[in-house]
C-alpha cells in the first residue's frame, strides 16, 4: 500500500475495494469466524416465525400481527449478536488494512484475537451510541406526533419535522460513525471518550462520511439483496423445492460481501486524522503495537 495520505471520495471507495479482492480469503474467513452465529440465528429465526420457503406480504404482516411480542424479542437478540459480530469484524479489518499498511502479511489469528480483545468496550460504546440513537428517534416521533395532533396547517410543520428528524439522525450518526476505530487503535482516558473524539474527527466532514458509508451499503448490502430477492422469487416459480435451500444460501452470501463497509469506514478514519493530525505510518505502527 502507499503512504497515508488525503483521499478523495472515490479514492477511499477504490482503495477499500483493491483491500477487499487482495485479502478477499482472510476477510472471507473472518466473516464467517464472527458472523455464523447471528447468521445461523438469522435462519433460525426466520424458520420459527415465517418458515424456509418464500413468504409472501400478506403472511408477513398476519405473523408480525398475532406474534409482535416474540418477534420483537428475537429481533432484539439477533440486533445484539449481529452488532458485536459486527464490531469485532470492524476491529479485525483495522487490523488486517493496519498491517497491510505496514508492509506485513495479515494473518487471521493475529486479526480475530484484534478483535477479541476489544469487544467489551466496543460493545459498550456500540450499545450506548444505539441507546442515543434510539433516544433521539422517540423524542423526533413524540414531536411529530404532537404536531399532528393539533390539526389543520398542522400536516405542512409535520412534514417540515420529519425531514429535519431524518436530517438530524443522519447527522449525528455520522457524527460518531468512527467510535469503534476510534476504541480499538486509540489510547482514551475512558472509553466513552470516544464520542466526543469522533465528533472531532467528524467535524465538516459529516456528509461525506455519510456518502461512503451509504455507497458501501449499496455495494455489500441493498443491490445483492435486491439480486438474491429477485433470484429468490424466480426459483419459487420454476422450481419451488429448492426454495427452501435458496433461503438457506441467500442468508449465507451477503456475508461474503459483509467486509466492504469496514474497509471503507477504516479508509475514512485514517483519511480524518491525516487531514485533522498528519497522521502517518509510524504513528499507526506505534499505535498499533500499544493495543
Amino acid at each position: 500500500m502507499a503512504d497515508l495520505r488525503p483521499m478523495e471520495f472515490g479514492e477511499i471507495l477504490d482503495g477499500a475495494l483493491q483491500l477487499f479482492r487482495r485479502h478477499f480469503g482472510l476477510f472471507l474467513k473472518l466473516s464467517l469466524a464472527v458472523m455464523w452465529l447471528p447468521l445461523a440465528f438469522s435462519i433460525y429465526w426466520r424458520a420459527r416465525f415465517f418458515g424456509l420457503a418464500t413468504a409472501t406480504p400478506e403472511q408477513t404482516a398476519a405473523v408480525m400481527q398475532s406474534q409482535i411480542v416474540p418477534f420483537m424479542l428475537w429481533g432484539m437478540v439477533w440486533g445484539v449478536l449481529y452488532g458485536a459480530g459486527m464490531l469485532l469484524l470492524t476491529a479485525g479489518s483495522i487490523r488486517v488494512i493496519s498491517d497491510s499498511y505496514l508492509g506485513r502479511e495479515p494473518q487471521f489469528g493475529d486479526s480475530l484475537q484484534f478483535g477479541v480483545g476489544k469487544i467489551v468496550p466496543l460493545f459498550l460504546v456500540g450499545l450506548g451510541k444505539t441507546l442515543l440513537l434510539f433516544l433521539l428517534l422517540i423524542l423526533s416521533g413524540v414531536v411529530i406526533g404532537l404536531t399532528g395532533a393539533a390539526g389543520g396547517l398542522a400536516v405542512l410543520l409535520v412534514f417540515i419535522e420529519v425531514i429535519a428528524a431524518v436530517w438530524l439522525f443522519i447527522y449525528v450518526a455520522c457524527g460518531y460513525m468512527v467510535t469503534t476505530p476510534v476504541v480499538v487503535l486509540e489510547t482514551l482516558s475512558s472509553n466513552f471518550d470516544a464520542f466526543g473524539r469522533s465528533w472531532e474527527l467528524t467535524k465538516g466532514a459529516r456528509g461525506r462520511v455519510f456518502g461512503l458509508v451509504f455507497v458501501a451499503g449499496l455495494i455489500s448490502s441493498v443491490l445483492p439483496a435486491l439480486v438474491l430477492s429477485a433470484l429468490g422469487a424466480l426459483i419459487a416459480q420454476l422450481a419451488p423445492a429448492a426454495s427452501i435451500a435458496w433461503t438457506v444460501i441467500a442468508a449465507v452470501l451477503p456475508v461474503v460481501l459483509t467486509p466492504i463497509v469496514p474497509c471503507v469506514l477504516t479508509l475514512a478514519y485514517y483519511d480524518l486524522r491525516v487531514r485533522h493530525e498528519g497522521f502517518d505510518l509510524q504513528l499507526l505502527s506505534e499505535q498499533l503495537g500499544s493495543v
